[in-house]
């Protein structure tokens, strides 16, 4: 097993440390941790008055005491170019996770760069530019000045057409308000830029279009209100493993009953009880076992759906409810749209959208029919049915929250499945109500701040077929790596290595040329067919083997970032060290950038494009924020006020600043408006989507011809594409490969040992992985980690979308062969079941 190899004794924080803000940069839960930095050459005593806890170190403390931290949580860093001392610890006094620390954040301190104790040294450090066949450190003004220069040639004025740019959308790690909006404000204000995508799909759109439509942002309510419902329908998601602490700080507390007294105080004569639970997951994952262990199995419901039919599931849910009067008909009334239709089904909206009874017509679904669909009982139905709606004794509405994820988003037929699910959350008025909400768990952080993409259009273009298909000439690519994390990823690949090779050859046979030369050169390949491509990250990427150029970044803490959690609670992580070498914040790169291609268009003779790159002349990502939110949203939130909020920050969005606190709004809609969609009635519509079975194309072919689905996820223990994971001793020691879970009787069939090596191939590409035997799971039914850097899962995911270029990753299926026996490098690993008991 991994240890801190590094590390024999962890020095006492003194008193006088230097104590930074942090939100935990990995999921969108955000929890809140304490950076505390001090010399390399001193450390605190025993004595209260000497450490950072005000306690007497030389006594044992109690379990939950505040005074430890464990290895993982420590590191020697740079700060202000001299070493320090860093301690990343969870704060107990923040509302989030009341000083829980996942696997992930926990490790927070282990994962920077450190010089003195070597982790991390894969990170980026200087611009590099390929010449002489490899590539070579150069200076930021040579790198920016090749990028400027060969996009400048390629690009016409007003027309951007020919450049292709992959930026992320979200906040932590590499995004955040300051980042999203230096972007956005180079590719969408000082550029149009249409031909764009986002980090983990093919094109630039929202994946969530249908509840915006209906007029209800997808991050409504707050996460108190796992502790005030009587209901959790958790659909498509595995929080105990990807959202873990509001998996344990706020789910469990629900539905274990400790939160009864919260509950009486805050609705009073409801007849209160613990929170039962309702799981729609193809799988049994943790987090059902988990909720079946803290909540007791009869107040679980786990519905295992056949793959994709959860549309079909909620209209026969909406139908009984419906149907059996259950419906809050006083808000219906008085907050939805009564007359019809109100926007119709075409190219743009996938179902049309109208009134509730428009919506009861078109989703009729019985639940014989659905069962049947299904894969599950009418009984089982009917029961989730009740609990989401059934009046409790007395008279009282049930509040019920609705959380979904992945599962639904990246699944069948996104759009009609995601309104039908809002469609519950209105029909039983249960969005903008403490105790409810229709929600996304989420992935990152979020930090949007962006000029309007609405030139970009809908449906947006797909941009991976483009690139396929030979278009574009120049790719700006921004912490994404569509290597490990597109659909049809095996054709993408061959096609960008051949075209960007091209590009590579020229540059290679140009070698000593001027630079005018050079951009002659590489344009000429371009033309050609080749593909310019520029990255910008934090490591080293897959992606990034195939670039020209590639620009090194700072993540959270190594420079000032703000962002919002899963409950719209923004805070700012201050920064407590230096990035490696003259990595730089993503919209300082982007500021460099404008100004670049401002100097050579001016150069060029082509002042007015030129002068669209004014602005940008940012000293600090402070500065970017000022600029881009503090600019955009009402001319209130600052860094000074925000730091003054802790790591509790302000729940958005802000309204108001009054005797030194910002104010923000606990959950959205309270006051039964409903805006997303932009409609001056501020009604909501509710969706008319009837089930159309597997509807992204070939989905139904594949499942036909192939023995086993592949679904996929994500372990608690990994994060997202394994981009700092990949070197991390711990992680790798316990997944040296991605697993794929299956059936112990389908392993024999296969001939298969746990942590056998398999192929697993379809008709569009290939992947591997390791073979682990999970009893729970169903036979032909099997589960692989998305993203993974070695067994990349998009291998075997083909083209097919919905109608909005929303990519159905989940419906996948594929055979499998064995590789080889397992590699000594698994030896050593446990396959026990993942599942725990508590008695």
């Amino acid at each position: 097993m991994a240890y801190k190899r590094q590390i024999d004794r962890l020095p006492i924080i003194p008193a006088d440390a230097k104590k930074h803000n942090v939100t935990c940069h990995y999921c969108i839960v955000g929890c809140g941790y304490h950076a505390y930095t001090w010399p390399i050459n001193k450390q605190g005593g025993t004595a209260p008055e000497e450490n950072a806890f005000g306690v007497d170190l030389s006594e044992q403390q109690g379990a939950e005491t505040e005074a430890w931290y464990a290895p993982s949580m420590y590191s020697i860093v740079k700060q202000d170019g001299k070493d320090v001392h860093l301690v990343i610890k969870p704060d107990q006094g923040c509302s989030v996770n009341s000083g829980l620390g996942s696997i992930r954040g926990a490790r927070m301190a282990e994962n920077r760069r450190s010089d003195v104790l070597g982790t991390q040294q894969q990170r980026l450090t200087e611009p590099m530019v390929w010449r002489y066949g490899t590539w070579q450190p150069t200076s930021w003004e040579d790198a920016l000045d090749l990028v400027a220069r060969v996009t400048a040639r390629v690009i016409d004025d007003g027309d951007e057409d020919d450049l292709y740019v992959s930026m992320f959308d979200h906040g932590g790690s590499a995004g955040g308000y300051e980042n999203t909006w230096g972007t956005g404000k180079l590719y969408f204000d000082s550029m149009k830029v249409k031909n764009c995508r986002i980090h983990n799909r093919p094109a630039y759109n929202s994946e969530v279009h249908s509840t915006r439509d209906m007029g209800i942002g997808e991050l409504n309510y707050c996460y108190e209100d796992y502790q005030l419902t009587d209901t959790i329908f958790m659909v498509g998601a595995n929080s105990l493993e990807t959202q873990t602490n509001l998996f344990l700080n706020h789910m469990v507390p629900g539905v274990r009953g400790d939160t009864l007294a919260k509950k009486e105080a805050e609705l009073p004569g409801e007849l209160h009880a613990p929170a039962r639970v309702v799981v729609v997951d193809p799988r049994r994952t943790v987090t059902v076992n988990a909720f079946e262990e803290v909540a007791g199995k009869e107040n679980v419901l786990h519905l295992a759906i056949n793959s994709g039919t959860d549309l079909a599931l909620f209209n026969a849910l909406f139908t009984h409810i419906a149907d059996q009067g259950w419906v809050d008909a006083e808000f219906i009334a008085a907050s939805t749209f009564q007359d019809g239709v109100a926007q119709p089904q075409d190219e743009q909206h996938p179902a049309a959208l109208g009134s509730f009874e428009a919506a009861r017509a078109a989703c009729r679904m019985s639940l014989a029919d659905a069962a049947a669909i299904c894969g599950v009982s009418e009984a089982d139905i009917a029961k989730a049915a009740e609990w989401i709606a059934m009046p409790k004794e007395g008279g009282a509405r049930r509040r019920c929250v609705f959380p979904y994820e992945k599962g639904i988003i990246w699944g069948n037929d996104n759009y009609r499945t995601i309104g039908a699910l809002v469609n519950l959350g209105l029909a039983t008025g249960n969005i903008g109500r403490p105790g409810g909400g229709v929600v996304r768990l989420g992935g990152h952080q979020e930090g949007y701040m962006r000029p309007s993409d609405a030139h970009v259009g809908r449906p947006a273009p797909y941009l991976d077929r483009l690139i396929i298909g030979g278009g574009g000439k120049v790719h700006h690519i921004w912490a994404n790596d569509h290597y490990k994390t597109t659909l049809n990823a095996s054709e993408f690949k061959r096609v960008y290595n051949r075209r960007t090779n091209m590009v590579k050859e020229a540059m290679d046979a140009r070698a000593g040329a001027t630079r005018e030369e050079l951009v002659d050169a590489i344009v000429a390949a371009i033309e050609a067919g080749g593909l310019f491509s520029v990255n910008v990250d934090i490591v080293h990427t897959q992606i990034g083997q195939q670039a020209h150029v590639i620009l090194p970044a700072v993540e959270s803490g190594e420079m000032n970032l703000t962002s919002m959690n899963g409950e719209r609670r923004m805070r700012l992580v201050e920064k407590y060290m230096d990035g490696p070498g003259s990595a730089k914040p993503d919209c300082l790169i982007a500021a460099g950038l404008a100004q670049a291609l401002e100097r050579v268009l001016r150069e060029e003779g082509r002042d007015a494009y030129a002068d669209r790159f004014k602005g940008y002349d940012w000293a600090s990502e402070e500065d970017a924020f000022m600029d881009g939110y503090h600019a955009n949203t009402g001319q209130i939130v600052t860094y000074d006020r925000l730091r003054a909020m802790g790591n509790n920050g302000v729940q958005e969005p802000v309204i108001g600043y009054e005797d030194g606190k910002l104010i923000g709004v606990k959950r959205l809609y309270a006051d039964g408006k409903f805006d997303r969609h932009g409609r001056e009635d501020k009604k909501a519509l509710f969706c008319c989507g009837a089930w159309r079975g597997l509807q992204a194309p070939g989905k139904a072919a594949q499942k036909a011809g192939f023995r086993f689905l592949v679904n996929n996820g994500r372990s608690n223990i990994n994060w997202q594409n394994w981009f700092l994971d990949k070197d991390n001793d711990f992680v790798a020691d316990r997944y040296p490969y991605p697993f794929l879970e299956i059936h112990p009787d389908d392993m024999a069939d296969l001939g298969l040992a746990a942590g056998d090596l398999v192929e697993v191939y379809n008709d569009v590409g290939a992947t591997q992985a390791m073979a682990y035997p999970v009893e729970t799971a169903r036979r032909g039914e099997t589960f692989m980690l998305f993203g993974a850097p070695s067994g990349t899962q998009g291998n075997v995911i083909n083209a097919g979308t919905n109608e909005l270029i929303l990519p159905n990753y989940k419906q996948t299926w594929a055979d499998i062969r064995k590789i080889s026996d397992a590699p000594a490098t698994v030896k050593h690993l446990s396959f026990k079941s993942k599942e725990y008991r508590m008695g």
